[in-house]
């Protein structure tokens, strides 16, 4: 199994670099394209891994011939307990396991080419900024950038409470004008912050105001457009929007 023999990045952001499409390839693999996974994932077959390639395309296939490994191998066996459990544990556990396997061969390379302590911290950093592919697929990430909100918007109440006990006279209501201003301010920040860290729940991505989104709306997880093969047109006659994961597990028996 050739899982990037040819591929081997020499410096930290080349082996983010690398990560990233990985993990992309994941992400696609447990999500948009979760029934041709599933099917893939055959439990009559023998051991089989998922692998994520840096050009964002995914594979199941056995492992690595070859001991030891050109690259750290992916969890073996994932196909044995996929009819042993509910899907979306199933492909929980497959999550776990591929966020284990990315950072491993991250760090397989930090090792090989000599990274010092900064570089390894470097790259734990830009990779811990981005979601675990588990908390992509079962929707953690997007719990998160909730509660964030929740709490912004506990805090801009709390001080529009305070801002409302302050004196009636026409020097402190001219204050309060102002302070009202800057808090509806404050809050179109705290929106468009909001939709900033909103994640599209197939790539893992973050929302950009200059591309087309849409959600679902039964796990009410927001996706790319191009990500789901929908465009603005096509949106349009659409009344209830159900994404490839939810379409799958009502269409699975």
């Amino acid at each position: 199994m050739d899982v990037g023999a040819h591929n081997n990045p020499r410096t930290v952001e080349e082996v983010f670099r690398d990560f990233k499409g990985r993990r992309n390839a994941l992400i696609k693999a447990l999500t948009t394209d979760v029934e041709e996974f599933f099917q893939q994932c055959d439990p009559e077959k023998e051991n089989l891994c998922l692998y994520g390639f840096p050009n964002e395309q995914w594979e199941v296939n056995l492992p690595a011939e070859e001991v030891p490994p050109e690259l750290p191998e992916p969890a073996l066996g994932i196909n044995f307990a996929r009819d042993g459990m509910q899907e979306k544990d199933w492909l929980a556990l497959v999550a776990v396991h591929s966020d284990a396997w990315l950072l491993s061969v991250s760090f397989y390379f930090g090792a090989r080419f000599g990274f010092d302590k900064a570089d390894r911290k470097r790259l734990f950093n830009m990779i811990n900024d981005l979601p675990t592919i588990f908390e992509v697929v079962t929707g953690a990430a997007k719990k998160q950038v909730k509660d964030k909100s929740s709490i912004s918007n506990h805090s801009s109440g709390s001080k529009s409470k305070s801002n409302s006990k302050l004196g009636k006279s026409s020097k402190n209501q001219a204050k309060n004008e102002e302070e009202e201003a800057a808090a509806e301010e404050g809050l179109d920040e705290e929106e468009e912050d909001e939709h900033g860290d909103t994640l599209c729940g197939a790539c893992g991505e973050n929302y950009a105001s200059d591309e087309f989104w849409i959600c679902c709306d039964i796990c009410e997880r927001w996706f790319h457009g191009k990500c789901v093969k929908i465009t603005p047109a096509r949106a349009e006659h659409i009344k209830q929007y159900k994404c490839p994961t939810c379409s799958n597990k009502r269409a699975r028996p």
